[in-house]
């Protein structure tokens, strides 16, 4: 069990690392190109995903890499699951079908990840 949650986090880490980050950090317009829903939310909210996402990818490695507060993984695990189901709510309601289906790997991950958790942790 140890090594499949391992697995799982480190991928959702390595993902979420990379989308919360660009997110923080690059204008608006660098975003357009791979977010076509950029324009319909502020981008305070954008950047305030980012550093979500970027947290949430903390904390599903430091506390159980640590050994200090590991129920915080669960905790980052439930974050990532409400992170997607806005995303998908998201593009479902822009008529963006289509476009959900890493969403919902994402979504299957962080699942993943919450049973592991509260099995090993």
């Amino acid at each position: 069990m140890g090594l499949a949650y391992w697995i799982a986090a480190a991928l959702l880490a390595l993902l979420y690392l990379y989308s919360g980050a660009i997110k923080v950090v690059r204008s608006k317009d660098q975003l357009r190109p791979m977010m076509g829903w950029i324009d319909t939310v502020p981008l305070r909210l954008v950047r305030t995903i980012g550093v979500l996402e970027v947290l949430g990818a903390l904390g599903l490695v430091l506390p159980p890499l640590t050994g200090i507060a590991p129920g915080l993984a669960l905790a980052a695990a439930i974050g990532l699951v409400l992170i997607q189901v806005g995303a998908i709510s998201l593009h479902l309601s822009r008529g963006e079908a289509k476009m959900i289906g890493l969403n919902i790997v994402l979504l299957a991950l962080a699942g993943v990840a919450i049973w592991l958790s509260l099995t090993w942790l």
